[in-house]
């Protein structure tokens, strides 16, 4: 992955991953520019994916006890 874009935050990715997409879709870029677009788009959306793997890993669920009064986490599970 090329090392400026491993730099950038998650928003910064994600605002140039959607600057890529609207720049592919007007068609106006040449054939090998697309090209690099594209493969620029890829790394791109990895990061953004590794980058929401890693933020859901550190999310926590806050359990309870009957009462409604806080005791502990868990690992946050989405699918519950």
């Amino acid at each position: 992955m090329d090392e400026t874009i491993s730099q950038l935050s998650f928003e910064e990715a994600l605002k140039r991953l959607e600057a890529i997409v609207h720049q592919l879709e007007s068609g106006d870029a040449s054939l090998e520019d697309s090209i690099k677009l594209y493969t620029e788009g890829q790394q791109l959306k990895a990061l953004c994916a590794r980058k929401l793997a890693d933020a859901t890993a550190r999310i926590e669920a806050i359990t309870t006890d009957a009462a409604g009064n806080a005791v502990g986490t868990t690992a946050f599970d989405a699918g519950r």
